[in-house]
């Protein structure tokens, strides 16, 4: 059968438009898997090259070099046990006291203090209807719940075991009770951690008595320690609480009877400061050497409630320091338990609270 030549140009313009689309198929293929593979390239994991650590020390203790005196001491001391058998720990008994507490910790998280964190309150505290009988439960329970979750405290609830007078208490010597640790150290409220190296240092020292307190001298009449250590055990424990069981207790008398360890005169730090004693500072006083060098100052002035209250300026005028230097490390320190107790408990400062009917009639009879 013969082709037209029609047929034949048919047959030809066909081949040839199927020729092209092949090679167009076929250039548009090999396009497609190098792109593919481009794209495969570009989202395959790359191997991950881990640098060698860095030849750093173990962090034993706390706040960066600086004290000639500790860092020599803490290069070849370490608490009995390591830093887990040691513990700072708080025992608040009202709740004007939380606060303080948690300004202690969050000091001590920031300067990373390697020794434990306690806090224990009163196991009625846990009470579902405790807030019906006293609003500021939930504030209590608040910030002890911050302090687990941001300080890395432990809470321990504790039932009463002594006690004074009408109520019920938990004396301070029943820290001896806390035998998962070796040395335990309480700072009595109130007051500001200003340096954790001399308080860290106090884990170290050798005690030969179970009790050992540091006061910041004898600068308003009394002896009473600023600063408690510890050394936890069943035999002193025992025989602290039979000699305390005899009568009623007084925290007091407790502290007063404690026998006393001197601040550390081979250091420039010095571990506890009172407020009540600036007002004793001579003119070589320097407020900035103060304020850098002493590891917690026990915010205590007779004549004032405390830091936690809004004292009116005529009762500070009282206790203020007349000496600038003096008066300017005292002012710091009020300013800044008010400044922090805001920042980490987003409290104000207390109201002073009004005399009652019994004092206000004494206060007015005439003699």
């Amino acid at each position: 059968m013969l082709l037209t030549s029609g047929q034949i140009s048919m047959a030809i313009s066909s081949s040839v438009v199927f020729m092209f689309t092949f090679l167009l198929f076929l250039s548009g293929y090999v396009l497609q898997q190098q792109t593919v593979r481009s794209l495969q390239a570009i989202i395959k994991p790359q191997p991950i090259v881990v640098p060698p650590p860095s030849p750093v020390l173990a962090k034993h203790f706390g706040t960066p070099p600086g004290h000639s005196f500790y860092d020599k001491y803490l290069a070849s001391n370490r608490p009995k046990g390591g830093w887990a058998k040691v513990a700072y720990v708080q025992l608040v008994r009202e709740h004007l006291h939380v606060c303080n507490a948690l300004m202690l910790f969050a000091v001590l998280d920031d300067q990373e203090s390697m020794a434990q964190r306690v806090i224990m309150y009163p196991k009625e505290w846990d009470a579902n209807t405790t807030p019906a009988l006293d609003p500021r439960i939930e504030t209590s329970r608040r910030l002890l719940r911050n302090a687990a979750k941001r300080y890395k405290v432990m809470l321990q609830p504790v039932e009463p075991m002594l006690k004074a007078g009408e109520q019920s208490t938990f004396p301070l010597a029943g820290l001896l009770s806390l035998t998962a640790y070796n040395r335990v150290v309480h700072l009595v409220p109130s007051g500001l951690v200003l340096d954790t190296s001399g308080l860290d240092h106090l884990f170290t020292l050798p005690m030969d008595s179970d009790t050992l307190g540091i006061s910041a001298g004898r600068v308003d009449g009394a002896a009473s320690p600023s600063v408690v250590l510890l050394k936890p055990s069943k035999d002193a424990f025992q025989t602290t609480m039979e000699s305390l069981s005899a009568a009623k207790y007084d925290e007091e008398d407790f502290l007063s009877r404690m026998p006393l360890l001197p601040d550390l005169p081979e250091d420039q730090i010095h571990i506890v400061a009172k407020t009540s004693g600036l007002r004793l500072e001579d003119d070589s006083f320097n407020a900035t050497a103060f304020l850098d060098s002493t590891s917690y100052v026990h915010v205590s002035d007779p004549e004032v409630l405390g830091p936690e209250f809004d004292a009116p300026r005529e009762s500070l005028a009282s206790v203020i320091p007349k000496r600038p230097e003096p008066k300017r490390a005292w002012q710091e320190v009020y300013e800044r338990y008010r400044e922090m107790r805001m920042d980490v408990c987003g409290l104000d400062l207390e109201p002073v609270p009004k005399p009652s009917k019994e004092k206000l009639a004494q206060s007015q009879q005439i003699p």
